[in-house]
């Protein structure tokens, strides 16, 4: 993540996703993710943003 877009998209995608909590840091280029989601099912919905 090297924008405000991207990690703004990452937030969008993951805002989705029932069961979880997260933070975007896009000083650490770091997101955070707590809950009961499989990682994969994270993963992917990042993925899909196309920003990685």
């Amino acid at each position: 993540m090297s924008c405000e877009g991207c990690s703004g998209a990452v937030g969008r995608a993951l805002a989705k996703v029932d069961g979880i909590t997260y933070e975007v840091s896009l000083q650490n280029q770091q997101v955070k993710v707590t809950g009961d989601v499989p990682y994969e099912t994270v993963l992917e919905k990042i993925k899909r943003t196309g920003k990685e």
